[in-house]
């Protein structure tokens, strides 16, 4: 059992049960047997006596190890990455956890439990597994219907890919399984892309591999049938379905029983769409409703980074008198067309606009044009800490923007996903871009990620999505 020994004074995040361990905590590596990596406390001789002595490139990645403090005390089991700053992330601070199947499968299903209210209140979207907030971190899980939507983006789940199938299939058994193992944090830790159905009865990472646009990689094998869902009381049944049977292309997806969403699972953003906007398209939702039932008319709604259309059908249900969607996609363009149609809601009162957002605002802030309600819901700017000055510039300028096409007495509603950014700072540089607008607002409501993508106390990195709802004096 290969055991990473801490440096002094580098084991207070662990303490406070922070899930990350970074390499320059790291002070060596040990090899031990079972029976010493199970002790509490490892005899002080045993730190620095070279038999025991490894290196990190003897550990695999993805191996389970462990972690301990400058003097031998067990931290920590934990997860190797050899290629992320990130080297070590922790699975259980429990020493006599066995981290098996079992382990795994009550871990999904303390997670799933736990969203069942949401799914009771007229959801059929829903974030199963958040990562480090539920305490797997790397494991992202949705469920869209009747498809669980699946991302793995570290190697301790990676290494564990055939546990996580088959204890989501068993506990989902009427599901069908679908991976989006194709974000662009695994090139980044060196791991393989996949994208495509997953067969639970021959759940093999090496299926299913593609190239960075998602194109099937030669050699390797694709799913193209899968066997058909059980209900929960179903024997096992080996009857298969077409993948293109089981899984539409649009998948229509109820939120909070108003609308129904569209989500592409197969080719959309991330897993398929964005969950974590639920209760802020729940929130724009009562605006419009509030506005119709005070002015007789519903308000006039700008849309921008529309997608799908998630916020403009929200918009339009709750009264709005006319919606624009802008987006750069054409395809996420069309796919909120017809969910204007599915929803039985009047798409004359809808334009969809293919444009650079920027762009867009910059040309209406020219012609004097006004809104009731702007949405500004942009992709995540920040990528990393050194791209962060950037990124405050580009928030600052589209908050200007989207402030001067604001009426008075109207709402923005701006949002920032980018986990670097703190809701402290994005609201000083959206009090400057107030400025630069020459116009004054009023935070009167603060708006964040939904309840299923829970943050873990100890780890603040996975509260990401942060914003304001806005009143323009």
């Amino acid at each position: 059992m290969f055991t990473f020994i801490l440096h002094p004074e580098r084991n207070k995040s662990l303490l406070r049960r922070h899930p990350w361990v970074f390499s320059k905590a790291i002070a060596h590596v040990l090899n031990l047997s079972d029976e010493q990596a199970h002790q509490e406390q490892l005899p002080e001789a045993m730190l620095n006596d070279a038999q025991y002595q490894a290196k990190r490139q003897d550990v695999a990645a993805g191996e389970l190890c462990q972690v301990r403090d400058s003097s031998g005390k067990f931290m920590a089991w934990c997860h190797f990455s050899p290629y992320s700053q990130i080297m070590l992330r922790v699975i259980s601070f429990a020493l006599n956890d066995k981290i098996d199947y079992e382990f795994f499968r009550q871990r999904l299903q303390q997670a799933i439990t736990k969203r069942q209210v949401l799914q009771a209140q007229g959801n059929d979207g829903v974030r199963l597994v958040a990562a480090e907030g539920d305490y797997l971190p790397g494991l992202i899980v949705d469920r869209y219907n009747n498809v669980i939507s699946i991302a793995i983006t570290s190697w301790g789940m990676e290494a564990n890919y055939q546990h996580l199938i088959k204890a989501l299939h068993e506990l989902l058994p009427e599901c069908y399984l679908y991976e989006r193992s194709d974000g662009k944090t695994r090139p980044k830790e060196k791991l393989p892309l996949r994208r495509g159905a997953i067969d639970y009865t021959q759940p093999d990472p090496t299926f299913n591999l593609c190239d960075i646009e998602g194109k099937p990689l030669k050699g390797s094998q694709q799913v193209t049938s899968v066997p058909m869902p059980q209900s929960a009381a179903a024997t096992d049944s080996q009857q298969r379905i077409s993948v293109d049977e089981a899984i539409a292309p649009t998948l229509y997806v109820k939120e909070n029983n108003l609308v129904s969403i569209p989500i592409d699972v197969k080719e959309g953003h991330k897993t398929g769409g964005y969950l974590d906007q639920r209760q802020s398209r729940l929130h724009t939702y009562k605006l419009c409703k509030e506005f119709k039932e005070l002015h007789g008319t519903g308000p006039t709604v700008l849309n921008c980074f529309s997608y799908t259309g998630g916020f403009g059908l929200l918009a339009l249900k709750g009264g709005a008198a006319k919606v624009f969607n802008v987006d750069v996609s054409a395809h996420a363009l069309e796919a909120a067309k017809q969910g204007v149609v599915q929803n039985h809601l009047d798409p004359g009162r809808c334009k969809f606009i293919k444009k650079d957002v920027f762009a867009y605002l910059r040309e209406e802030v020219q012609k004097g044009t006004k809104f009731d309600l702007v949405i500004l819901d942009p992709p995540k700017f920040a990528e990393s800490k050194s791209t962060l000055v950037t990124a405050c510039r580009g928030y600052q300028d589209i908050n200007r923007l989207g402030l001067q096409l604001v009426k008075q007495g109207g709402h923005l509603l701006t949002f920032s996903c980018s986990g670097l950014m703190s809701e402290e700072l994005l609201q000083k540089i959206i009090a400057d871009a107030a400025l630069d607008a020459k116009v004054d607002a009023q935070i009167v409501a603060t708006l964040r990620q939904d309840r299923d993508h829970v943050v873990a106390l100890p780890c603040p990195e996975s509260f990401y999505l942060k914003g304001f709802d806005l009143l323009v004096g």
